[in-house]
């Protein structure tokens, strides 16, 4: 069992990046029964979770003309569109049925209808906070191992943040699995290790 400083940060285990789901992550599903075990391990459990209005900006139907998978700019900065997912009180948007959801706190993102927030503690203008930081501080808490979906997207993003802010960040890509759009699988684990970030 890690102390109390040592966080496990569980990222975006939901249906809609599972097999089956609206933007699904090849293999999701299989990471689930692993994460599960892995929380005994953690005195401090957080799961995230990806949390859409209905017409989200990030999304490609929100933008007549253009496709999912493709990039648009942003106000603030380059956008992938996605598809219409994880929409707020959805089926999608629930926790895999099968995940372990006895955490200590549910971070909540993507929920502002202008901006996409694939980082657990940043919305994607790399400025507006989620309050995990602040949450993590004032528990005393040091040290964040992170798994989850998508590996190049929200858990990257995450890692990177954390790394940023001073935690000392691992991300276990075994119990990870990424989109892959591009190479961008590649392009986030060398982002992360430039980062500081531990890939055990």
């Amino acid at each position: 069992m890690h102390d109390r400083t040592h966080a496990l940060i569980v990222i975006d285990m939901q249906n809609d990046f599972c097999p089956g789901g609206a933007l699904a992550v090849a293999g999701g599903d299989a990471i689930v029964a692993p994460i599960n075990a892995l929380m005994d391990d953690f005195a401090t459990v957080i799961l995230t979770q990806d949390w859409h209005p209905a017409g989200h900006s990030s999304f490609a139907s929100s933008h007549p003309g253009h496709s999912p998978m493709t990039m648009i700019d942003m106000p603030y900065g380059p956008q992938v569109l996605w598809p219409d997912h994880c929409i707020q009180g959805s089926k999608g948007a629930r926790f895999h049925p099968d995940l372990r959801t006895d955490g200590d706190l549910i971070i909540r993102k993507g929920f502002n209808p202008a901006i996409d927030s694939y980082s657990a503690f940043f919305e994607n203008d790399h400025a507006t906070p989620t309050g995990l930081e602040g949450y993590l501080r004032t528990r005393g808490i040091t040290t964040l191992t992170m798994v989850g979906l998508a590996l190049d997207f929200c858990v990257n993003y995450s890692a990177v943040d954390g790394a940023k802010l001073g935690f000392d960040v691992t991300v276990r890509p075994d119990l990870s699995r990424a989109i892959d759009l591009d190479g961008s699988e590649k392009a986030a684990l060398d982002g992360m290790k430039n980062a500081g970030v531990t890939l055990a």
